[in-house]
């Protein structure tokens, strides 16, 4: 594991990060989701696929990245294009889950792997607009104390920084972006996936020009179980890219 200090808009980043198979030609980044760390993102995929240099990176705010600073997507995605530079990273394969799929997805690698992305904004539930409209209402009566009765389990414990973070990214819809991506996409989802639903894959797929979606049992966090199946499509979908060269 290494630390790299970023300069960005003023203000110290400190980014952690780890490299697996260092001598490999190809580069494959890999960004988790929000709350979550690079280690979960090693532990999956960090005994498979070693033609290619892996790079795991903890985005700002989470594992051993700092961030005091309020960010949006497009401020991540420029935070990692810093740190790839400075390691002499290539985009060829970009994998995010969940958030890290829109970070991945700005990034405009020659192969974006979305593992269930977030980005695709569906209505609100009830429940949700009522928690929303209490909280709004509390927060003008000076009762902004109160916030951790109706933020998401995502956004609780979260500095002032982060938490306004949360705010700028949760409701970001992402259809612009997936439509305009230019190069070979592999989608995997979770078929029981209650964060990002199956329809989001679905309207994923139909949104990019070239992509592939694949199916797997479980839920948000799917890939943990079916890394190594994973791993192979991602190769075999970089193999066809090169044949098209």
């Amino acid at each position: 594991m290494a630390i790299k200090s970023i300069q960005y808009k003023q203000h110290t980043v400190d980014i952690s990060y780890e490299i697996v198979n260092p001598e490999a030609k190809v580069d494959i980044i890999i960004l988790h989701g929000w709350g979550s760390n690079k280690a979960l993102m090693k532990k999956s995929f960090g005994s498979y696929m070693d033609r290619f240099r892996h790079i795991y990176i903890d985005m700002p705010g989470f594992g051993g990245s700092t961030c005091n600073l309020v960010l949006q997507t497009s401020d991540y995605a420029r935070i990692i294009e810093l740190l790839m530079i400075h390691l002499n990273a290539q985009k060829d394969i970009i994998v995010g889950h969940s958030f890290g799929g829109k970070v991945a997805t700005i990034l405009n690698p020659s192969v974006l792997v979305l593992l269930s992305s977030a980005g695709i904004i569906w209505p609100k539930s009830l429940k949700v607009k009522t928690k929303i409209y209490l909280f709004k209402m509390f927060k003008n009566l000076g009762l902004s104390k109160l916030r951790q009765h109706f933020v998401a389990e995502d956004a609780k414990e979260l500095s002032e920084p982060m938490y306004e973070t949360f705010k700028n990214v949760v409701n970001e819809d992402f259809t612009y972006e997936f439509e305009n991506y230019e190069g070979k996409a592999l989608l995997c989802w979770g078929e029981n996936d209650n964060a990002t639903p199956l329809k989001s894959a679905k309207k994923i797929d139909q949104l990019i020009k070239d992509s592939e979606l694949e199916v797997y049992s479980g839920e948000h966090y799917f890939f943990m179980d079916h890394a190594q199946d994973i791993s192979k499509k991602i190769e075999d979908t970089f193999l066809k890219t090169l044949e098209h060269k």
